[in-house]
Order: structure tokens, then sequence, then C-alpha cells
């Protein structure tokens, strides 16, 4: 036997063995429930208000079905050092893991599946059973091995409401795959926008550029006839006159036309760029990139909103001409207003959702773990990341299953009870590089719905999975 088969047969000692039921510290709590809907931007009112819950098909305020496994968890003390040791199966085998070198860890699969919600003042318990340890495997992360349990959760009264299918990679630091370069190949361009050309800032369009410092999209107006102008000009088009003021656009509007030029391909730009003729509903048209989609994404028609590019620093501290500090608008696919009356199963089949573009920030990153009581400090200390082998830190597991069920039942309307999570992480989310969302229904049976979704980013897909729904 090899040292590697010994050690592998180490981590499999116990296979097939339950821990005793973890029970959580603290009751589920209508504020705890409000603090994950803050930080995952979801607004069904069957999660924060109590007279509409009531009404709905609940009875009552219920918790979001993505925080089925939040609850039970140790909170910050566990984290920190010298906090408490688990005694369960997995953290036995990640304990010798971590003593062979194998400290850094990723979330890969997490698959939830309910038996009802949950609701305020319930406390929860978990009994774990460690299913499987890979042996070791090369992967983009490093090498490492998967780490696979399963979790029945009941109430402190014994009640069954979920299960949990859960697998990680604990990985070494440092052991990543790295493509070497083709020989020849040409270098790719750098991306850094503030290597683009700078605009130039004269007397006619001052006021636009200093707005979009503001992050404000001004439009010119004639004083004379009240029309508006895009790009700015020194004389109304349309009565002639040399005075104007201007407004400020709502940001919102349609994608009239576009393309998507590949060469010649410049520093400042992240190719391929699809660029826009975008129809503001005030509506003026300007030329604009179109970003948080891919290509295939786009048709014309679709609605759009603005978000702003901070491309440039100042070269002169205070400078108001091209000098100073230039800020860009751009346009990302707007994002889907939520139904608010519930689809029924005769109505969706063969839908596609509506694709929702996603930006990822750092607030987003930390407040996401926060909130699913998740402090791991990969998620919310960007140095240990970059040590354990991440470039930044990066969106926990919770957050993309919150917001994956956030997705589907904004789309399918608030009193769908999802009954089924199922999901598996690709590419890390990390700050500053959209998340795309893209759905569709996969299959009907009666009541019974299940929505196929993908997130992705400009590194692949972050997440691909089901959600399955049953329709009122």
């Amino acid at each position: 036997m090899t040292d590697g088969d010994a050690f592998l047969a180490q981590l499999r000692a116990d296979l097939g063995a339950s821990g005793a039921p973890h029970v959580g510290r603290h009751a589920i709590t209508t504020t705890a429930i409000a603090d994950w809907c803050d930080a995952i931007g979801d607004d069904n009112p069957c999660y924060t208000d109590e007279m509409y819950a009531a009404a709905s098909i609940h009875g009552g305020v219920v918790a979001p079905p993505a925080t089925l496994d939040i609850w039970d968890r140790p909170g910050l003390p566990a984290s920190q050092p010298g906090g408490r040791a688990g005694t369960d199966p997995r953290s036995k085998v990640i304990a010798l893991l971590e003593q062979s070198g194998f400290t850094s860890v990723v979330a890969v699969n997490s698959e939830l599946e309910l038996q009802r919600y949950l609701r305020p003042g319930e406390v929860l318990q978990n009994v774990q059973i460690l299913e499987d340890v890979s042996p070791e495997k090369h992967t983009g992360l490093g090498s490492g091995h998967f780490v696979t349990t399963r979790h029945r959760y009941l109430t402190v009264d014994g009640e069954h409401v979920g299960d949990l299918l859960f697998r990680i990679l604990k990985f070494k630091p440092g052991t990543a795959r790295v493509a070497a370069p083709e020989e020849g190949a040409p270098a790719k361009p750098d991306p850094d926008p503030a290597l683009r050309p700078r605009p130039a800032i004269n007397r006619d369009n001052q006021f636009f550029w200093d707005g979009a410092r503001q992050h404000e999209l001004r439009i010119q107006r004639c004083t004379g006839c009240g029309a508006l102008h895009f790009p700015p000009s020194p004389r109304c088009w349309e009565c002639g006159a040399f005075t104007y003021d201007w407004v400020v656009s709502s940001g919102r509007g349609r994608l009239y036309s576009y393309a998507v030029p590949h060469y010649p391909q410049a520093n400042g730009f992240d190719y391929p760029v699809l660029v826009g003729l975008v129809e503001l509903d005030e509506g003026v048209r300007l030329v604009s990139n179109i970003v948080g989609c891919r290509r295939e994404h786009l048709q014309v028609g679709m609605p759009l909103e603005l978000e702003w590019l901070d491309s440039h620093p100042a070269l002169v501290e205070g400078a108001s001409d091209s000098r100073g500090a230039v800020s860009l608008p751009q346009f990302r696919p707007a994002t889907p207003r939520r139904n608010e009356q519930t689809l029924r199963a005769a109505e969706v089949e063969g839908q596609r959702l509506p694709i929702w573009s996603l930006p990822v920030t750092p607030t987003l990153v930390v407040s996401g773990a926060l909130a699913t009581r998740d402090f791991t400090p990969v998620h919310h200390d960007r140095d240990l990341a970059i040590r354990q082998g991440s470039k930044d830190i990066f969106l926990n597991i919770n957050t993309t299953l919150g917001l994956m069920a956030r997705y589907v039942t904004d789309w399918a309307g608030p009193e769908a009870r999802v009954s089924a999570l199922r999901v598996r992480l690709g590419a890390s989310a990390y700050p500053n590089d959209p998340l795309t969302f893209e759905g569709a229904v996969q299959t009907i049976d009666g009541n019974a719905v299940t929505v196929g979704v993908r997130a992705s980013n400009s590194l692949g897909d972050h997440a691909s999975g089901t959600v399955e729904l049953v329709l009122p």
C-alpha cells in the first residue's frame, strides 16, 4: 500500500458514519430573515410582510427556501483561532486534510430538498453523514480531495423539514494547473479601461462630462424650443438657438441596434466588445458599450439600464477637463421586474426566463456571506483569499443559491413554493465581474415545474442547476 493509499484509507475511515445531532444556537427570527433578504435583494413579501404572508398559502411569514442549512451554523466564535472544533465526521476529515497541507476550501455542489418552508421561532438541528471522500484530484484550483456529506434537517421537536447534499473541495494552494501560452500567439490587449483614449472636453460638452463624474447622464436641452440633443451641439438642430441647459436621464432605454467589432483590438477593452445604439426613454440615442451579457443575449428592443464605469483616474487633482477623472456611461440588461401575481403551471410551458445581469460587488460578496452565517475568511478577507490561491474574495455557495432562488421566484411569483434547489458551482464569482442569469422551463408534471438555470461571468459558468417549484 502506497502512502497515498494509506492516507485515503485514513480519510475514508468514517464513511457512512453519522455525527451527533447538531442543534442551532438560536431560533429563526424575522430580523435574520430580513437581513438575508436585504443581502440577496429578495423582495418576496412572503418573507417580510406579515399581512401579505398571513393571506398567502403560507399563512404567515416564512424563511426563504435557500436558508435551510444556515440556521444551525456555529457562527463567528467557531471561525476564530482556538474556536470550537467540530467532532462530526466531516470535521475530522477536514482536520486530517489541513494537517497535510490541503488548507484551501471551496464549495462545489449543494442540493437542497425541502419538505416545507421554515418559520420564525423554530430551532433546527441536523444529522450529518459522511458519504464520500475522493482520491486526490488535480483541478483548476489545485490538487485536492472532494468531501461529500448528507444532512437531515429537523426541528428540535423531531419534524423532518429538509435534506442537503453538500460537497466541498479541500485543496493545496499554489498547485493549480496553469496553461502555458501558445508559442507565437499574439499578446492579448490589456483590458484596463484607463488605457482608453481620454475624451476631448470643450465648452460645448463640459456639462456632460461634469455630470458623468457625478454619475449623472445629462442630455442637452434647447431653452428655445425644448428639443433634446445627443451628442451635445453648439446650436439647436430644430430651431437654431444657441442657448441650452440639460435634463438628467432616468438611465432607462432599449437596444435600438448593435455591432460586435473584433478587430483591430486595442488596449483598454475586454473582447469581444458589445457596442449598442441605445434609445433612451427620453427619446435620444447614444452609442455605448453593453455589459453584463454575451452576444447571444442581445436582442433589438431589449430593455437596458445605465451603469457607470469609472475608467480614468485624475491626472491633476481637481481638474475638470480631460486631465480629471473620467466616468463613462454603459448599459446592461435591465433587471427583470418581480412578478406580483403567481403563475400557473398551464401558463409556463416552454417559457424562457428574462436575462438578469447582476453586478457583483465586494458589498454583495461580504453581506451575502454574513447573512448566510458563513464566516469563512475567503469571503471577507481579500489578503487571506489571495494567500489561499484565489485572486480575490468570492461569493459563497449559499449566496449563489439564494440568488438563483430569487431569480426563479421573481419570475414565477411570490407564492411559488420551491421544493428543491440543485446547484453545481464552476468558475468563482469575484467582485466587478457581473453574473448573467438565464433560465428555461424544463419539465412540467401537474403543478410541479422544473426550471433549468445558468449563471455565468467572464470566466465561464459560475453555477448551473435546477430549481423545482410547486405552483398553486
